[in-house]
């Protein structure tokens, strides 16, 4: 018995959409992270991306559960002497792009590197419902129907 290693010629990609509604941000990036690196494929191979393209939809209406809203806090630093700056979930969810959320979730899930580069350039999240994909006639996939845990009323 030998095992199987998937080529890039032989993986075929699909489209899915991901509605973020009243569902708990955790708990999406890990679905979200698994379709994109193919985990949820039988011919999955971990040097080869053989994930979907993922469409998130709602981006700004994700939940977050605790005290998360208020407290987490994201950092980044401008490459200038003294340049940390920090804004807090809830800064950035209620602002200008509240789809970074979602991205930073997802990024931070998918495995550092070249090949999570290119896996994370098949996510589209968007935070609005509406999404110029429908071209490509994603499936949806409803991760809050998936354990009563994913979705949360407040």
């Amino acid at each position: 018995m030998k095992t199987y290693s998937a080529k890039p010629s032989e993986v075929e990609k699909s489209w899915v959409v991901v509605d973020a509604e009243n569902v708990v941000l955790g708990r999406l990036a890990a679905q979200v992270a698994n379709i994109l690196r193919g985990k949820n494929k039988p011919i999955f191979t971990p040097h080869v991306d053989c994930g979907d393209n993922v469409i998130v939809v709602n981006a700004d209406k994700v939940r977050l559960t605790g005290k998360k809203r208020r407290d987490k806090v994201y950092h980044w630093h401008t490459n200038h002497p003294g340049g940390i700056k920090s804004t807090t979930a809830n800064e950035l969810l209620s602002g200008r792009y509240p789809e970074r959320v979602v991205r930073k979730a997802v990024e931070r899930m998918v495995p550092k590197g070249p090949l999570g580069r290119q896996q994370m350039g098949n996510l589209r999240v968007y935070a609005g419902p509406e999404h110029p994909h429908e071209a490509q006639q994603p499936t949806p996939v409803d991760i809050g129907a998936m354990n009563e845990k994913n979705r949360r009323s407040a």
